[in-house]
């Protein structure tokens, strides 16, 4: 495993949680990342991300574990469609149903042709992901007429802990100040980037600890 050239650190401020993730983003994206949270149960998330050249999202490989259960899933898009592998082992609806809280679906997507027209992953609960399609539309580096335009996407919704995936619609807009709007169905949040466009604020969400890649 060779070692990479950057580590972003978050905070989570919607509970007590941290992600770390070590990125590449010479040519894409490549980054291996841990991601962990108390809600709605404790949890260990880890996860190998890799894009093309356009950041356009080529795989998702996502491991959840807590005490009791693991699971896993792998997304995979080529050719304009999307591919789910899955593993689960011991039982995570019985551990959220002795802790308080509804079951959870299976991990994965039934029909991945459900992620048509999708581009990006978006793995619940980190501020890593938005940088995809921050990206891979430029909103980074928005200018003129590219300020306040709004981009409509579909992309593939990886839920945590349960790691069930499914298509979400959300809204990416850049705003005049170097910030990028992030919309979804209910919520909308503006995002403070860096120059290379990774989350450095996510109002409610998390917070960056270390405040430049390196």
């Amino acid at each position: 495993m060779s070692p990479l050239p950057q580590s972003l650190f978050w905070e989570r401020k919607d509970t007590a949680g941290a992600e770390n993730a070590l990125v590449d983003s010479s040519s894409g994206l490549y980054a291996r990342g841990v991601a962990l949270a108390v809600d709605p149960i404790p949890y260990t998330c880890r996860y190998e991300l890799r894009t093309d050249a356009e950041w356009v999202t080529g795989y998702l490989d996502v491991v959840a574990e807590g005490a009791g259960w693991a699971r896993s899933v792998r997304l995979e898009l080529a050719a304009g469609r999307w591919r789910a592998t899955t593993k689960e082992q011991g039982d995570l609806n019985a551990v959220l149903s002795s802790a308080g809280h509804a079951g959870a679906g299976f991990p994965g997507i039934e029909d991945p042709d459900r992620l048509f027209g999708a581009f990006d992953v978006d793995l619940g609960g980190s501020p890593l992901t938005n940088t995809l399609p921050v990206r891979r539309l430029g909103l980074h580096q928005a200018r003129g007429d590219e300020v306040g335009m709004a981009h409509r996407l579909n992309v593939a919704w990886v839920l945590l802990p349960s790691l069930e995936v499914v298509p979400a619609d959300q809204i990416y807009t850049a705003l005049p100040d170097g910030r990028v709007r992030y919309a979804g169905e209910t919520f909308s949040a503006d995002l403070t980037i860096d120059d290379d466009g990774f989350v450095i604020d996510y109002p409610g969400l998390a917070v960056r600890a270390n405040g430049k890649p390196g």
